[in-house]
């Protein structure tokens, strides 16, 4: 890492990603370790009763991936990880591939990863309250896909979809974003030092 990125690392327009040396094999080594970290954090699942989408830390490591990457390079992550999973690597919730139930939400990910990617190059990921405020819509981008493709793959009513999609999940988002907010900043931080 150059001295200038350290001594300054807190200039506008940059995310964490930027603060390495730049070249075409560190982008592309950030893109398939975003999508690696998401489909291992993809097989922390825990089932919900009632519910046909597990709780998993796959849409933590995708909101921290945009973040952290920014929105192009967030995007080609996520991208990288529903193709491969597309594809037939078992890196979706709990070892699965292909197209389940929950794909909406995979693909509500990859959307989230660039609007929250662009909110870090705009300093979203630099406070506490802007992160929270970055991932909660990061969050919610997510369950605008996957709830509707939920109920759509699995002939659920809007309001059945929501039940079993969307409720069982507020808690954990929250948790999730409490992690952000002490993760982001915190590490901006360590690295002004």
């Amino acid at each position: 890492m150059s001295s200038t990125a350290v001594a300054n690392p807190a200039r506008p327009g940059q995310v964490l990603a930027d603060l390495l040396p730049a070249s075409r094999v560190r982008d592309v080594a950030l893109v398939l370790g975003g999508a690696a970290l998401t489909g291992l954090a993809a097989q922390i699942a825990v089932p919900v009763p009632g519910s046909p989408v597990p709780v998993t830390g796959q849409t933590f490591a995708a909101l921290l991936v945009g973040t952290s990457l920014g929105a192009r390079r967030g995007v080609s992550a996520l991208a990288v990880y529903a193709l491969a999973g597309l594809a037939g690597v078992p890196w979706f919730a709990g070892g699965a591939s292909g197209i389940s139930v929950s794909f909406g939400y995979i693909l509500g990910m990859i959307l989230a990863s660039a609007a929250v990617g662009a909110l870090a190059r705009r300093g979203a990921d630099r406070s506490m309250l802007r992160t929270a405020g970055a991932m909660l819509l990061g969050e919610a981008i997510i369950y605008a896909v996957g709830v509707p493709y939920l109920a759509y793959a699995t002939g659920m009513s809007a309001s059945a979809a929501l039940a079993a999609g969307l409720t069982p999940f507020l808690i954990g988002d929250a948790v999730k974003a409490i992690l952000a907010m002490g993760l982001l900043p915190t590490t901006w931080k360590l690295l002004q030092r």
